[in-house]
């Protein structure tokens, strides 16, 4: 896959400024959540969460926040496999990923 797959609409390089922000969050007793955020708005979220349930074989959920925008949810601690992903299909830019949490 390639960048161009996820992108809706107009074609469009990617922002120096657009920063994605992952971050895992404690459910109960082993669960956790894996959630990506801060991507850029050219992009088409419900795709990029398919690609990722499909190559993480987990289950995911899309979340419209107020203050942050779109969110997808991803069950399980994913961080690196999504930070490799979005860096290797050249979404966002490997130095533009922030990894949060444990």
């Amino acid at each position: 896959m390639s960048f161009e797959n996820f992108v809706q609409g107009s074609m469009g390089k990617l922002a120096e400024e657009d920063l994605g922000d992952i971050r895992i969050q404690q459910r109960n007793g082993r669960k956790t959540l894996t959630t990506v955020q801060g991507l850029p708005a050219d992009l088409d979220q419900k795709r990029i969460l398919k690609a990722f349930k499909k190559e993480f074989a987990c289950n995911g959920t899309l979340v419209q926040d107020e203050d942050l925008g779109e969110v997808i949810q991803l069950q399980g601690d994913h961080r690196l496999k999504i930070q490799s992903f979005l860096a290797g299909n050249s979404i966002v830019a490997k130095d533009k990923i922030k990894i949060h949490g444990f």
